[in-house]
């Protein structure tokens, strides 16, 4: 087995690497390589240990994993169906996080630790949207508390803003197992929850982090390197509209450092859309 690096800044970019692959549980303190170790003897005794299926015991005795409710496994279209119909009737965002943490058509919220429903001001000028949580924001249940989102907190500050003034909030708000991308089925049946939560904090700016974030909320089809720093609109359902500017996800800076100029003058953009300079 390759021995770990003494390099403080190698390892970290090794531990950094296992987070994004969705490892972020360690069965053992120490690592084991599986491949080296010898394969056990198969005995005669090992052979004829298994005893014969008894008919007196029910095939059901072992432990079964935990069933999914009736509405997580009904089809997508019928579930989207309850999520508007609930979401439809939240008249506060209190009332739709509580709505949120009870609704249990999307199967997601039962892998996921929390329900991570947002951070920040609801009061705030600008709501930043993104796509799903993190292992960070699942342990904590708040949007962007691990690497992804300290990059986003020094980008805001870059601007003048800090989370006391913004909201900050995911189209899923629950982690897809292993930091996997959420499916189609999943984004369409929380879509309704995030497009009333964008509704009743009615920012002036939504600022969508990331291609998905762009594509589900505004509809469009190119990727966010050809629609990020453009400004476009957002209307909700009671038909208000409201300035929408695509940039990168800050998890993708953090892959391309190079990109960083270019979620930078989209920030700068932000500025001057809140200084009325744009």
């Amino acid at each position: 087995m390759q021995d770990l690096p003494s390099d403080r800044d190698a390892l970290q970019a090794l531990l950094d690497f296992h987070v994004e692959a969705g490892v972020d549980l360690a069965l053992d303190e120490t690592p084991h390589n599986r491949f080296a170790e010898p394969k056990p003897e198969r005995t005669q005794a090992k052979a004829t240990a298994q005893p014969a299926p008894s008919k007196a015991s029910p095939a059901s005795s072992a432990p079964s994993p935990r069933a999914l409710p009736k509405a997580a496994a009904s089809a997508p279209e019928e579930v989207a169906g309850m999520a508007r119909e609930q979401a439809r009737h939240a008249q506060s965002l209190e009332e739709l996080e509580a709505i949120l943490a009870g609704f249990d058509g999307c199967a997601l919220k039962f892998s996921a630790k929390n329900l991570a429903f947002a951070d920040g001001n609801p009061e705030g000028r600008v709501m930043l949207v993104g796509e799903a949580p993190g292992a960070d924001e699942d342990r904590i249940g708040k949007p962007f508390m691990g690497r992804s989102g300290q990059l986003l907190d020094r980008m805001l500050a870059t601007i003048g803003l800090d989370r006391t003034q913004v909201y900050v909030a995911n189209i899923v708000p629950w982690r897809p197992p292993g930091n996997r991308t959420p499916t189609p089925q999943e984004i369409a049946i929380c879509k309704p929850f995030i497009a009333r939560q964008i509704e009743l904090a009615s920012p002036e700016i939504l600022l969508c982090l990331g291609g998905p974030a762009a594509q589900n909320l505004l509809g469009l089809k190119d990727g966010i390197l050809r629609t990020r720093g453009r400004w476009y609109t957002y209307k909700t359902e009671d038909g208000r509209e409201i300035r929408a500017l695509p940039t990168l996800h800050p998890a993708y800076l953090l892959r391309q450092p190079l990109q960083k100029r270019l979620g930078w003058r989209d920030f700068q953009a932000l500025r001057r859309a809140l200084d009325g300079r744009d």
